[in-house]
């Protein structure tokens, strides 16, 4: 499989919509570097705008070119845009139904050495609150592009939630994405593993382990967790019977929180929600905290085990 940043796709896809559309803004807050807007820049320096350490007036900004017919991509670090712009995101962005497409890297703890402080383990959950906005977790390079690609298209406010590490490629190159709709990536029969973002790629490889063990596991990848594929999701919970989901977020108010709601309405289900429990991130080694924090396909193995005997 390739590797690639979802972050470093971003730059390539927004580059390339520059010279497809001239109405293709782009506003970083002094992280363009980073977020790999920085290509972009490059390229249509008239159309790219340095606002600074002013998340929340580069949000507002946004707003503004919007309003006059641009479609602008915003950029900064996760933790920024929904923490330090959030009153701008509700009030100017998503109030009105902004056409403005937030998009925000160097999300959960594979950030890293950043520490528990640059971690944005709340931004699925904070976003999925505010009315109007569609939340996307693209799993890989290939997705990042295409959803970035449909975020363009779509009229109204979007928010992206993309990381800092190169990570697995799990969707093929001829993948078909839509906004709300997700994809069963594996068959399965005994229960069904949810994931979203670069849990997507553990969750296929517990189902590997699972199927030696005689365990028959359906994968579905789930981008977009706001609006969310409930047509999938309950066709799932039918006919497996059980179901983990599995994120680099907290298990409060994200894809596990999404799909439990759903379940509780519709189809009651055996549930369990993987990933960070009701705590801060920490500093180390990306890898060293998916361990830690239990988001590892052995993590996932194990919740499939401890659910199944819930059936």
């Amino acid at each position: 499989m390739s590797m690639i940043a979802t972050r470093d796709a971003y730059g390539e896809v927004l580059a390339e919509l520059g010279a497809e559309n001239e109405n293709v803004v782009v506003l970083d807050a002094d992280l363009s570097g980073s977020t790999k807007t920085s290509g972009f820049a490059k390229k249509f320096p008239e159309r790219f705008f340095n606002m600074g350490i002013a998340e929340a007036n580069m949000i507002g900004t946004a707003a503004g070119l919007a309003a006059a017919g641009k479609i602008p991509f915003a950029s900064t670090f996760a933790i920024f845009a929904v923490g330090r712009a959030w009153e701008q995101v509700r009030q100017s962005v998503a109030y009105p139904k902004a056409n403005v497409k937030i998009v925000a890297t160097h999300s959960g703890v594979t950030v890293g050495e950043d520490g528990g402080s640059h971690q944005a383990i709340e931004d699925i959950a904070i976003m999925r609150a505010v009315p109007n906005m569609t939340v996307i977790v693209p799993a890989d390079g290939v997705e990042t592009k295409l959803a970035i690609r449909a975020a363009a298209a779509y009229k109204g406010p979007v928010y992206v939630r993309l990381g800092r590490n190169k990570v697995k490629t799990v969707v093929p190159e001829d993948f078909k994405f839509e906004i709300g709709k997700g994809v069963t990536l594996r068959e399965g029969s005994d229960l069904t593993i949810i994931g979203t973002g670069l849990m997507t790629a553990q969750a296929l490889a517990a189902a590997e382990q699972l199927q030696a063990a005689g365990i028959s596991a359906r994968v579905l990848h789930v981008a977009t967790i706001k609006p969310l594929d409930e047509e999938l999701i309950l066709a799932a919970a039918r006919e497996t019977g059980a179901i983990v989901t599995a994120e680099e977020h907290s298990i409060v108010g994200g894809l596990g929180g999404a799909v439990a709601e759903l379940l509780s309405e519709k189809c009651p289900t055996p549930l369990t929600r993987l990933g960070i429990k009701d705590r801060f991130g920490l500093s180390g080694k990306a890898e060293d905290l998916l361990k830690y924090f239990g988001l590892l396909a052995e993590n996932i193995v194990d919740a499939a085990k401890e659910v199944l005997l819930k059936k």
